[in-house]
């Protein structure tokens, strides 16, 4: 028998959207799901946001204080998809509530925003699951096995980037996303926050950081209405943007391995850039998200002109079974969210964690704040071990 699981959706600009989707279609891809999801309300501020869901998705209730959906007993988990200085907020609250959470990336804007929401989630024993969908791609998970398998050796080094131009425009509107109190940092929230996680999901715990960051665009205009997404504002009053546009850093693991993580949401050309080249002792393995569904594996005992092949994931790589029925069939980004709604409701129905968990927002908002201190020493940092509990 499956039981219905009165959702709601919290926040609902791009990310809202990908979420509610993801419910939607859930249930296509893994029919023997114990839960159905049923979208019971939605919560946004913006005047006229929430009743355009309500009517486009099948919402059956809609309000613009997202309290209410703390108090709404139809409601047993809730999607935070508000801005990132709302998180903390509103995700002990639901926890207290009771509702389980699916929470976006950064949790908050700080170690100790995570933290609390991470703590609110245990002491009330819920479900809580984080938005780190890059690692749900079976090329990364098939990356992450041949890892740790040993298929590449011991691994040496690893090379991150998050690369992006969605701030490059000079005429960017001065948002929310700017500010250091309601934005947090910048690029390290908005993108390192995922180069953090993988590198901890392919490779384990990282112990110690030093990082540099810059601000390439200072100033920006300011909104003179509600804006969604990365919308321009020319002509409205400069005002100072606080937090960071780049950051790159040195890594050191537990392991031994070194890293190289480097993230800008200013680079002119690149759209989308994101991914990673591991080396070990025997080969490498590679992986552009551009490229989703393919890796760049070296491997054998040749070492030097050593040959990379490519390889296509397929059905038994990830999760990838439940949406193509055999390899070099694309999946996409939108794929990867129906992977974490899968497996949110999976831990909701089994009461264990299953994908990205508050526990891994925390370590990666850790490293988060890591690189702040080192990049305002300008000297190395420790990532504090009582950031991995």
């Amino acid at each position: 028998m499956v039981d219905a699981l009165g959702v709601a959706v919290v926040g609902f600009g791009w990310m809202g959207r990908v979420h509610t989707q993801a419910y939607a279609r859930v249930r296509h891809h893994y029919p023997e799901l114990a839960l159905r999801p049923e979208l019971v309300v939605v919560a946004e501020e913006v005047p006229g946001r929430a009743e355009e869901a309500a009517e486009r998705f099948g919402f059956t209730a809609t309000t613009r204080n997202w309290r209410e959906v703390a108090a709404d007993p139809r409601v047993g988990a809730v999607s935070i998809t508000a801005p990132n200085f709302l998180h903390r907020e509103i995700g002990v609250a639901m926890a207290e509530a009771g509702k389980h959470i699916w929470i976006e990336k950064p949790v908050g804007l700080t170690a100790e925003d995570a933290r609390a929401v991470a703590g609110a989630v245990a002491a009330a024993g819920v479900q809580g699951a984080v938005g780190f969908n890059y690692r749900n791609a079976p090329a990364v998970e098939a990356a992450r096995d041949l890892i740790a398998s040993g298929g590449i050796g011991a691994i040496t080094h690893v090379r991150i980037r998050l690369f992006s131009d969605y701030a490059a425009h000079p005429e960017g509107a001065l948002t929310w996303r700017y500010e250091r109190e309601r934005g947090g940092s910048g690029v390290l929230g908005d993108l390192a926050s995922h180069g953090a996680d993988l590198a901890r999901f392919l490779l384990g715990d990282i112990t110690a950081l030093t990082a540099d960051t810059a601000v390439f665009v200072p100033e920006r205009a300011r909104p003179t209405a509600a804006t969604a997404g990365h919308a321009r504002a020319a002509g409205g009053p400069l005002g100072p943007v606080e937090n960071e546009d780049y950051v790159n850093c040195l890594l050191r693991f537990a392991s031994g391995a070194r890293g190289v993580l480097e993230a800008c949401r200013v680079s002119v050309g690149e759209q989308n850039n994101y991914g990673f080249e591991v080396h070990g002792t025997k080969g490498a393995v590679f992986w552009d998200f551009r490229r989703m569904n393919e890796l760049g594996v070296s491997r054998g005992t040749a070492y030097q002109d050593q040959p990379v092949s490519t390889v296509y994931v397929g059905p038994g790589d990830g999760e990838f079974g439940a949406f193509q029925p055999g390899a070099a069939n694309a999946m996409g980004y939108d794929d990867l969210k129906v992977v974490e709604a899968y497996r949110f409701l999976r831990s909701v129905a089994e009461g264990v964690p299953h994908g990205a968990t508050l526990a891994d927002a925390v370590h990666s908002a850790s490293v988060l704040d890591a690189m702040t201190r080192s990049a305002r020493s300008g000297g190395w940092a420790d990532v504090h071990p009582e950031g991995w509990r």
